[in-house]
């Protein structure tokens, strides 16, 4: 093959004068190309933009690492009319094309092409789920050409499959011609069925905006467990292109009315409540509000989409007890947004929610004095996402909600979680 392939290239093109075929290519030989992800140009009609533009759910795009350029082995035997398989534990890849084989084994440094081993100067390794070989075994087992091109920040794949060989055709023998048989019909040849196309695949979204209402249920000391008829929940991520970063915003008000647990004869009701200080204290009955917004830097850490990463969550009330502040952690799983289902959910964990709250009632024995508040906060979502084709628009639905596990100077643990639906919109 590769022999046939010199005499090709030596003929069709002076470009392919530079070719790499049967070579180690390393970066040194290349131009000295950047570090990182790096676009790929095949057979002259084809260009990625962007590393992350998939074909058939694969980002075909090549990496520089540690001087060595690799590239992913099924984006590119596939490319090249190969077909890719892999074994149960999806270490070892094998391509077959025309009878010839290849096969590579994540972590081993070598190649068997057609039954024989070759050595390799770095193994294959596995990349956001795809394995990445490098080019060397494009050039030994294919015979196609790869450079890199430092003035347009490409690398270059050339691949001329080999002209199939037709046998010669045989001298027919003479015989009689048969007389035909009068009841005789001609033989009708059906036609040969039109393959369907094959639909592009659709990209990903980068982020998205995301609105729901919700059903939850309050625990805390001002109530028992109320229904809160007004909350909803508002979101936000954006996952960055050509990097394993992505930001994360979420906002929720929870709205109740407090617990009656009190009626004067006249009939106004009150909520009684254990206060910070330690006592205990009425209030009429009042639609509380409360509110959590967290922002969130986050790390791709495996495909699709799922990262950990550090928040900063606020919370906020109206009925005077402290806003309280705090850093943390967790993980978390952004939808995919493709047409069709998409799972997504997160856990955070802060640890030292605290706020401080100074004692406004004159008539109370530590008036005027200053208490600070902690709780550790578990906030978590986990739904779906339901994405049509050719629809910017989605439809989100699952359960969230927050708990607060009491510290210090809080009267008791806080519970709001509950059911939600809502619409979303692909960025």
């Amino acid at each position: 093959m590769r022999g046939w392939l010199t005499r090709s290239f030596a003929t069709g093109s002076a470009v392919l004068a530079l070719t790499l075929a049967g070579t180690a290519a390393r970066a040194a030989d290349l131009g000295s190309p950047p570090s990182g992800e790096i676009p790929i140009l095949f057979n002259d009609h084809t260009v990625y933009a962007k590393p992350d533009i998939l074909t058939d759910s694969r980002v075909l795009a090549a990496l520089v690492k540690d001087g060595q350029l690799y590239v992913p082995l099924r984006s590119m035997f596939e490319a090249m009319g190969a077909t890719v398989t892999a074994s149960p534990d999806g270490k070892t890849v094998t391509a077959t094309k025309s009878g010839a084989s290849v096969s590579v084994t994540l972590g081993k440094a070598e190649v068997l092409v057609n039954g024989e081993t070759r050595p390799l100067d770095v193994p294959p390794m596995l990349v956001n789920g795809i394995v990445l070989v490098p080019v060397r075994v494009l050039s030994e087992a294919m015979g196609a050409y790869v450079q890199w091109v430092p003035s347009r920040h490409v690398v270059v794949v050339r691949y001329i499959a080999p002209p199939v060989e037709i046998p010669p055709t045989p001298t027919p023998t003479l015989a009689p011609t048969p007389t035909p048989l009068p009841s005789m019909m001609p033989a009708v040849v059906p036609p040969l069925p039109t393959a369907a196309p094959t639909a592009a695949p659709t990209q990903a979204a980068y982020g998205f905006i995301q609105a729901a209402v919700a059903w939850p249920r309050n625990y805390n000391e001002f109530s028992a467990g109320q229904y809160c008829p007004e909350s909803y929940v508002l979101s936000a991520a954006y996952a960055f292109a050509n990097s394993r970063f992505a930001v994360k915003a979420d906002f929720r008000e929870d709205v109740y009315v407090t617990s009656s647990n009190l009626t004067d004869v006249i009939g106004n009701q009150y909520t009684q409540f254990a206060t910070i200080d330690g006592g205990t204290a009425f209030t009429p009955v009042f639609l509380a509000r409360q509110n959590t917004f967290d922002a969130r830097v986050e790390y791709e850490v495996a495909a699709p989409r799922v990262y950990v990463g550090v928040g900063y969550l606020h919370t906020s009330n109206n009925f005077g007890y402290p806003h309280l502040d705090a850093v943390g952690f967790g993980v978390e799983k952004l939808p995919d947004l493709r047409p069709g289902l998409s799972l997504y959910g997160s856990a955070f964990y802060y640890p030292s929610a605290s706020g401080n709250y100074t004692v406004p009632f004159a008539a109370s024995p530590n008036f005027g004095t200053t208490y600070q508040q902690q709780f550790a906060i578990v906030k978590y979502d986990i739904g779906l996402a339901l994405v049509f084709h050719h629809s910017p628009v989605y439809v989100a639905g699952g359960f969230s909600g927050d708990h607060y596990a009491a510290k210090q100077n809080a009267p008791i643990g806080q519970i709001h979680d509950g059911p939600y639906i809502g619409l979303g919109v692909k960025l």
